[in-house]
């Protein structure tokens, strides 16, 4: 097993101070005053509680978690929230296609050469952001696509999240907030039908069961091509049910389950062939530099592609009142998450890329050499304990939330390949035919099994000094200890080498045990120079250690999971300001921030050992607006910079120069809608990605980067009556040809969805 050697530290040095927030808003704040809003006439009929329409609202006054004692006017954190009416305007239907209204989130890289990612494949603020998902403040595992029908809000936390969930991505987290029944009644269903064979239904049950218990149900379907790709699917179906009791009183009980279903043909993406920056892999044929361009809805897997997930989770929430300044919330969760698949990948480098006829370019083949497996079975059980307590000592209020933490992660997979050396036949470049035989695959006798345990306690204070001042402070301690085991293939790229034994014998792997401690901490102060605002600084650490995102540990001593490693640390400095306008109805935020992650493994120029003294670091401005200018109108909007740069170490991007890769350096995001005085809702919005750099690879000829692009959609419904309305969505209104995602080796990318239209029923009943 080749560890590392030894380590080398960098010399410490001292964090520059941020520059000032050049942003007049407590000059707007008193110019933007307007009419409160329209207070609603409420009445109770047969335990209905009938409401006037108050419109759309893009805006949180807190998040879900009890972690977070202040509103976000006063949490000294970058955090924004996609509530349920900004996901239903834009029908939104995955994490992935929901999180477009955060600036400089996304998918933006395809995979490691031929493996492609698959799922929910977030990166944020220049870093892998996938293994930092969570649901109702618990981590979900798998690398699956998550459906939101059962989702109320996405909380987006950026920054440092070690000290709320313990290891996490060194630039923030992502928490899913599920629905709960309510004490009323109501149902609502809507029926989705749009381009390329899309076809979705949900519905959503609340009934009242008595004056202190109701149940909820949330069911969906989809069978649905994807805009822009042949043969692609995205088919799945899930049930939520969920019973609450005590509603209404101290003690409240949530008993909530989840079981979706996917049947998928995954994508494998597209040749980059004939995009900007593509110039021939091979000099014997100068001539493919001036190759034309594949069509972007070329499918170059089979008729035997297929991604299978299941999803299950079951949560027992627990919160109790002592008082109304002391409550207790607990939380129990088992989740398993399974997933069966088969993509076949591509990689068309000169041998894999066939022209037997120079000038007829039907003639040109491309090799399906790279079939990619997966059979990972992902579970947790975890059960959390949460006290909040509200109290004065002296002049000073606090507002404490402690708890502790107990969780076990399994992860185990199955090694699967092609069989007697069999291959799927060629693809045509220009003409990919998907039914075809051939490849016969089966279990090789690899596998994987990987167990961390997890125990936690945390601490957070709100230390308020009078009406001006506050400082927000929170620790948290993780004992872990991780144990993994595996059976491997010898012969292979960085395997164990066979000896005696035929190639592709299986053999031990790795089995290595782990254990460590996890210190994390957060420091804010906040100044409120008016009542609607506030000014903070805050100071935040978290540390990822070897197998935090996968579970899975690794041998090979240039891995970020080997288990040799100390943990990776991110340090983040921020200085923001958030003003509540228009009568509180407006949130504006504006930070700088600047996020340094050291212990990253880099390979010494001179030994080629590797060792710890990689540093990287991203800082930038993020600013934001969510909520209503007016009773109709409503707005969610982002912009980001983002400075993504390698401080120390091999560089990482294929141009060679210290940028990170896959990481826009600016991104946009907005989203309005209005409400007509004759009833007609209509919305737009307009998504921007600047340039973006691949990671670095031995290709030839590839594209570096992918192009900068701007993305407009639009929205308008309309109520037939009190039971139906009806809604139009049409995306990338001006049909943008652009670049979504890129692999690492820039021999493949995901072409952005052409424009397509949804026609959606929404139905109450």
């Amino acid at each position: 097993m080749s560890f590392i050697t030894s380590r080398k530290h960098p010399t410490p040095r001292a964090a520059g101070l941020l520059t000032g927030l050049a942003l007049a808003l407590p000059a707007l704040a008193g110019a933007a005053d307007g009419p409160g809003p329209q207070v609603s006439n409420a009445k109770t009929l047969d335990g209905v509680k009938v409401e006037a329409n108050r419109g759309t609202d893009f805006r949180v006054d807190k998040v879900s978690s009890p972690k977070f004692t202040q509103p976000l006017l006063d949490t000294t954190q970058t955090i924004s929230v996609i509530t349920r009416d900004l996901i239903d305007q834009q029908r939104a239907t995955t994490l992935t296609e929901a999180l477009r209204n955060s600036p400089g989130v996304g998918t933006f890289f395809v995979g490691e050469n031929g493996s492609t990612t698959t799922g929910d494949g977030i990166y944020m603020r220049g870093f892998d952001t996938s293994g930092s998902i969570f649901v109702d403040g618990v981590r979900d595992l798998g690398t699956v696509s998550r459906d939101i029908f059962n989702i109320d809000q996405i909380e987006v936390t950026k920054g440092p999240d070690g000290t709320e969930y313990g290891r996490t991505a060194p630039t923030g987290a992502i928490n899913l907030v599920t629905k709960q029944p309510l004490l009323s009644r109501f149902g609502t269903a809507s029926l989705s039908y749009g381009s390329y064979g899309q076809k979705r239904a949900t519905a959503d049950w609340n009934q009242r069961l008595d004056d202190t218990a109701a149940f909820r149900l949330n069911v969906m379907g989809q069978d649905s091509g994807v805009p822009g790709r042949d043969k692609v699917q995205n088919n799945r179906w899930g049930i939520a049910p969920s019973l609450a009791f005590g509603l209404g009183t101290p003690t409240r009980v949530f008993v909530d389950y989840l079981h979706v279903k996917q049947n998928n043909v995954p994508d494998g993406g597209v040749p980059t062939i004939g995009l900007p920056g593509y110039r021939s892999p091979d000099p014997a044929r100068p001539w493919l530099s001036d190759a034309r361009k594949v069509d972007s809805t070329n499918f170059y897997g089979t008729g035997a592609d297929h991604d299978r997930a299941t999803q299950d989770m079951l949560t027992v929430i627990v919160q109790h009142d002592f008082n109304d300044k002391l409550a207790l919330h607990n939380t129990t969760r088992w989740g398993r998450t399974r997933q069966d698949y088969l993509l076949t990948a591509f990689m068309a480098n000169p041998a894999n890329l066939k022209t037997p006829n120079p000038g007829d370019p039907s003639t040109w083949t491309l090799a399906r050499s790279l079939p990619t497996f997966k059979h990972q079975n992902n579970r947790i059980l975890t059960n959390q304990t949460n006290l909040t307590a509200d109290f004065a000592t002296g002049a000073v209020v606090h507002n404490l939330s402690s708890g502790i933490e107990l969780t076990q992660e399994t992860a185990d997979t199955i090694g699967l390949a092609a069989q007697n050396g069999s291959t799927w036949p060629d693809a045509s470049l220009y003409a990919p035919y998907s039914h075809v035989t051939g490849l016969s695959y089966g279990r090789n006798g690899a596998y994987s099994h990987a167990k961390t345990n997890t125990a936690a306690a945390y601490a957070f204070d709100t230390l308020k000094f009078g009406q001006r001042w506050q400082v927000n402070a929170g620790v948290r301690l993780d004992h872990y200890t991780s144990d993994f085991s595996s059976m491997v293939v010898c012969g292979g790229r960085g395997a164990p080498a066979c000896g005696t034994r035929p190639a592709g014998t299986a053999v031990r792997g790795l089995d290595a045990r782990t254990s460590d401690n996890l210190f994390n901490w957060k420091l804010g102060v906040l100044y409120k120079p008016a009542p609607n605002g506030s000014v903070y600084a805050n100071f935040a650490v978290s540390k990822q250690p070897p197998g935090g995102n996968t579970l899975a540990l690794s041998s090979a001593a240039n891995s970020v999971d080997n288990p040799a490693l100390e943990p990776q640390k991110a340090r983040t400095a921020e200085l923001g300001t958030k003003w509540e306008l228009f009568d509180q109805r407006l949130l504006l935020t504006a930070a700088l921030y600047r996020t340094t992650v050291t212990n990253l493994v880099t390979q010494d120029p001179v030994d080629l050992q590797y060792y710890q003294v990689g540093k990287q670091q991203v800082k930038g401005v993020e600013l934001t607006a969510a909520g209503k200018l007016t009773d109709n109108w409503a707005v969610s909007a982002g912009f980001t910079t983002m400075d993504a740069t390698v401080s120390h170490g091999a560089a990482v991007s294929n141009d060679r120069s210290g940028d990170l890769p896959y990481t826009p350096r600016r991104a946009f995001t907005a989203w309005t809608s209005y409400r007509l005085p004759f009833k007609l809702t209509v919305a737009g919005g307009a998504r921007y990605n600047g340039p973006m750099k691949r990671g670095t690879d031995g290709a030839v000829g590839t594209p570096d980067r992918v192009q900068s692009y701007w993305v407009f959609d639009a929205m308008a419904s309309y109520p037939l009556n009190p039971h139906v309305d009806l809604q139009l969505n049409v995306y990338n209104l001006f049909d943008k040809d652009y670049v979504a995602a890129i692999n690492k080796s820039g021999y493949r990318y995901t072409p952005g969805a052409p424009r397509t239209a949804m026609l959606t029923a929404n139905i109450r009943f």
